[in-house]
C-alpha cells in the first residue's frame, strides 16, 4: 500500500476509509465511536481545504493588484523625480535627499598606454 504525500491524496484516502466504514457499520459496531470522530475530522478538513482554496484565489488577486499598484507608483515616482530635477537642477545636492543621484560630471576618459612591441631575438646568419 503506497503512502499518500499530498494533502488532496490524504483527504481522498480518509474519505474512502470513511465511506467504506459507513457501508459496513453492521460488521464493525465496536468502531462506531472512532468512525464518528473520523467523520467529524474529515468534514472539518474539507471545510479548511475549501477555505484554503478561496484564500489562494484571493492571494492571487491581491498579488495582481499589488503588481498593478507598484507599476503605477513607479510611473508616478519617475515623473516626480523628473519634476524635482527640473525644480532643483541636475547638479543640486538637494536631489540626494530624495534618493536621486545628482549629476556630478563625467570622468575624463583614460587613454590606454600603447603596449610596447615585443623584442625579437636576432636571427643567426
Amino acid at each position: 500500500m503506497s503512502q499518500e504525500t499530498t494533502q488532496a491524496g490524504k483527504l481522498g484516502r480518509l474519505a474512502r476509509l470513511s465511506t467504506a466504514m459507513a457501508a459496513n457499520t453492521a460488521e464493525i459496531p465496536h468502531l462506531e465511536g472512532p468512525r464518528g470522530r473520523l467523520d467529524k475530522i474529515l468534514t472539518e478538513a474539507l471545510e479548511v481545504a475549501k477555505q484554503q482554496a478561496a484564500l489562494t484565489a484571493s492571494k492571487q488577486e491581491s498579488t495582481k493588484r499589488l503588481q498593478t499598484l507598484l507599476t503605477e507608483g513607479e510611473r508616478v515616482a519617475d515623473g516626480l523625480q523628473k519634476f524635482l530635477k527640473e525644480h532643483y537642477g541636475l547638479r543640486s545636492e538637494k536631489l540626494a535627499e530624495y534618493g536621486i543621484q545628482p549629476f556630478r560630471g563625467r570622468r575624463p576618459k583614460e587613454i590606454p598606454e600603447a603596449p610596447e612591441p615585443p623584442e625579437t631575438p636576432a636571427a643567426p646568419k
